[in-house]
Order: C-alpha cells, then structure tokens, then sequence
C-alpha cells in the first residue's frame, strides 16, 4: 500500500456508503458496498491470510480508492448495483456470487396485491422496484418493514385468516382492498425514498387519534412509528434524496466538456424498435443523479407502423415534449438519442417545434461517437476539457463528432443509458410481436369476447374448425345473429 492511500484510509467515514478499488492506470477494478466503510475497506489492507486468490490478487493492485458515502444501506445496494452495471469491474466479475439484479415486485392492479421478488421483470403491468444487487439484504429489509405495513407475499385465498395474519405481518380480516391498497402506497413511498414523509404522517396520526381519544388506534400507530425508528437503526431504504451527484466524476465531468451550467440531475434516453416497420416501439428511460430510475422509464407504440427511424423518433420526441407530458414527466437537463447523425436530427426538430431548448445529443452505435448539432443541441464544446480526457473531435457544416477513450468515465454512463434504453425498447418491441403471434382472427370480429371465443375454440378447437362448422352449429353456441357475424367475418 502507498502512502497516499494509507493517508487517505485514515479519513474512511462511518457510514454506509459504496466504494471503488482502482488500479495503477486509474481503472476501477471492483465496486463494493459496505454497511461502515471504514471498517469494510481497511479489511481490504489487513492480515491476508485468508483470502483466496482472486481476492489476494485484487488487493495486490489496489493503488487508490474511492467511496460514496450514502444515508443507508439499501442506499448502497442500489448504487453498488448501478456502478457494477456502468463500470462492469473486471473483479466484479470473477468474485460476485449473486450475478443478477432482484427486483421488489408489486401487482397494484389486482384486488388484493401481494409483494414477491424476482430476477426478471415482465411487461405485466405491475410495479418494480429496483434492481437491487443483494438479494439477501433487500429481503431481509422487506421482513421488517412487513411489520409497519402489512402485506401478503401470495394471492389470498379467502380461507381462514393463516399464522401471518396473527403475526400482524399480513392485513387484517376486516380490512377492506382500498385500505390495504392505501397501505401498500406508503410501503411503496417509503421504498423510494419517502421515509420522513410517512414518519411524520405516521406520528400525526397518531397524536390525532390520541387527542380524539381513539386510544387502540393510537397505539397501533405508536406501534408502527417505534418499528419504523428500529428499522432506521438496522436498514434503511432511498435512492434519489441522498446520492450527492457532485461525486459522480462522470456527470461533472459530462457538464464541463459540453458546457452545460446546471446540474444534471435527470437524463432521458431514447431508443427505436421495431420489425421491418412493424410493431414500431419507443423507449424512455430516465437515470436520476446517475443512476436508473425504473420508476419513470415510459414506453410509446407509435401512431403509425412505418420503417423510417427519423420519423419514429421524431414522433416519440412530439408526444414525449407534449404539454401534458411535460406537466407529468417535467423535463431532464439532457436528452440521450440512440443514432447518429440522423436520429438526432429528427429529434432536435421535434424538440424544436415543441418550443422547448433542452440540450440534446446522440450516440452513434458504430464508432460509439458522441454526436452534437451546431445550432440545434444548445451545447458548446469545451475543447480544453476534451483534451485533457484525451479525446479528439471532428465537425461538418452541421454536427460535430466526439471520440473519447471507452474507458473515461463519461462514455461508461452513456453507454450505460443507450445499452437500457435498447434493453427496454427491444422488451416491448418482444412483447408485442408475442401477442401479434398468438392473436386469433377471432379477436377482430365485434361482439365477440373472451368468453364467447373460449366457448368456440372449446367446442370446435380451432378458427379451421369454426369456419368447417355449419350455421346451426355456430348458432347452438352464440345464438342466430351472433353466428350470422361470425360467418360474415370468416368467410
């Protein structure tokens, strides 16, 4: 160990927080979370007799490291999770155990939702949570909130109330789908980040059952807010409020060298996907002080199937820059297009027409240049800044194209938002040609639902078997008009 490291171990903070071992060269070889950092990090310098060989080999290239110090440890979760995902650490690689992200999963739109986990989120319409990269810990934290706001992790079956229910970990018999849901919605909000928001409302409460003299009530409250401050003290839970994004080098780096002045706290990437022009899809996803926001990624299914990816992205940015979205979503400090020269100059027009003047640059898949617009994307190169990254940069009458090192730290975050807004475009693009398979010509005829199409197949099999059946036939099912409609449709 150096001493410049050794110096630098010894203002190690107690907090929670994630942190960065990096070589000669200044490449982060491993990314770690740790509940004390100090504790965690100076283990790394201490007796190595029991470390194993990929570990002993880490340690001897150990020449500097970094931390961010974060509010818990499920804030440290998340962010080891993101920064593994944007550096993919080569040490990372060789040691990590859990090698896929687990996400807290939430049916809000089933009558009586129930919490699960998984590794692989679908386009189910329920609520995800995450990604989270220990498992083990994001569980352990769900058992002890489970405590303050009860829920079930499997679809009730209305039998009599199980061991959970006596517990209070599950909701109570008489307690209806719209309180359960409303409780659900605070268990949601304090995941997120909302813990002092529902303490405080959680405390107010209960200080106003007091007063109305509502004392069972009131102590159930107090009960809550006393498991709530416990959980404070073992675990807690939060990605957006407390990630100082004055330590994130690739956003301060990103804002000086395309002289941007406010703090880019939002990031919005688009992707197009579609199949020979059709089932055209758009991505939208959003990365908050660095780091995925899976809770305000949009999708869009354009207007019209058309294999032309300047106007599929030029009407993504119009409806993306509506007024209406924009009062909703509100807007980024940059937008991330996928493409090059010509993606991004369909969504700088569209942006334009919209009246808005948020900057907006590309990134070309082939050389994995950073495209900027002279006129239309409101930024001005910072050719110093360019120079001391070691990159170079090349102009037209219109664009200019920016190479950098694939290994500095800007060019990891931006490939990092374009490899999800790609992710996430082709999941729905998949999505859609799935059902576009498996759709029955049936599904077209008017009058004819679920239910009706259910009893047809059952009795005849397949849409070969209706149309071979006679009229009568069809009638005994549906009745007379029912049939003639069908027969019209069929042929």
């Amino acid at each position: 160990m150096n001493r410049a490291l050794e110096a630098k171990l010894k203002t190690l903070p107690n907090s929670p927080g994630v942190y960065f071992h990096k070589a000669r060269d200044g490449e982060i070889m491993y990314v770690g979370k740790a509940a004390v950092l100090r504790n965690r990090v100076r283990q790394y310098f201490q007796s190595k007799k029991d470390f194993d060989a990929k570990t002993l080999s880490l340690v001897n290239e150990i020449y500097d490291t970094d931390w961010i110090q974060t509010e818990s440890e499920i804030d440290a979760l998340f962010l080891e999770s993101e920064m593994v995902k944007r550096y993919m650490p080569r040490y990372n690689i060789l040691l990590r155990d859990d090698k896929s992200q687990t996400f807290v999963r939430i049916d809000m739109k089933s009558e009586w939702p129930h919490v699960s986990f998984t590794r692989n989120p679908a386009d189910d319409k329920a609520l995800y949570i995450g990604p989270f990269y220990n498992g083990y810990a994001v569980k352990k934290a769900l058992r002890y909130l489970r405590k303050v706001f009860p829920y079930y992790t499997k679809a009730p079956t209305g039998g009599r109330p199980d061991l959970d229910v006596h517990l209070g970990l599950s909701p109570r018999p008489d307690m209806t789908s719209a309180e359960y849901k409303t409780s659900l919605k605070k268990l949601i909000k304090y995941i997120e980040g909302g813990r002092a928001t529902i303490t405080n409302e959680i405390e107010r409460d209960m200080k106003r059952a007091a007063r109305e003299q509502e004392f069972e009530v009131a102590a159930e409250l107090r009960n809550k807010l006393t498991n709530l401050r416990e959980l404070q003290r073992r675990i807690m839970f939060g990605d957006k409020e407390f990630l100082d994004i004055s330590k994130d080098k690739a956003l301060s780096d990103l804002m000086e060298l395309l002289g941007i002045t406010v703090p880019i706290k939002r990031i919005e990437g688009y992707d197009i996907s579609h199949m020979s022009g059709t089932n055209v899809v758009a991505s939208m996803v959003v990365f908050t002080n660095g780091v995925s926001d899976r809770g305000e990624y949009r999708k869009f299914k354009t207007h019209k199937e058309h294999n032309n990816d300047f106007y599929n992205m030029h009407e993504t940015m119009t409806r993306r820059l509506s007024d209406k979205n924009i009062k909703s979503w509100g807007l980024p400090e940059l937008f991330l297009i996928d493409g090059g020269k010509g993606q991004l100059d369909a969504a700088t027009r569209a942006r334009d027409e919209c009246g808005q003047r948020v900057p907006m640059i590309g990134l070309a898949k082939r050389e994995e240049q950073i495209v900027i617009h002279h006129t239309r994307s409101h930024l001005t190169l910072n050719k110093q800044k360019l120079s001391e990254l070691q990159g170079h940069y090349m102009t037209s009458d219109t664009f200019t194209l920016i190479n950098l090192p694939h290994d500095t730290h800007i060019m990891k975050l931006l490939q990092r938002i374009r490899d999800e807004s790609h992710r996430f475009a082709v999941s729905y693009h998949t999505v859609l040609k799935r059902n576009a398979q498996t759709k029955s010509l049936l599904d077209d005829i008017p009058g004819v639902g679920p239910v009706t199409r259910k009893k047809l197949l059952k009795v005849f099999g397949s849409v070969r078997g209706i149309r071979s059946a006679t009229d009568g036939e069809i009638a005994k099912i549906v009745g007379e008009a029912r049939a003639a409609v069908i027969r019209s449709h069929l042929g």
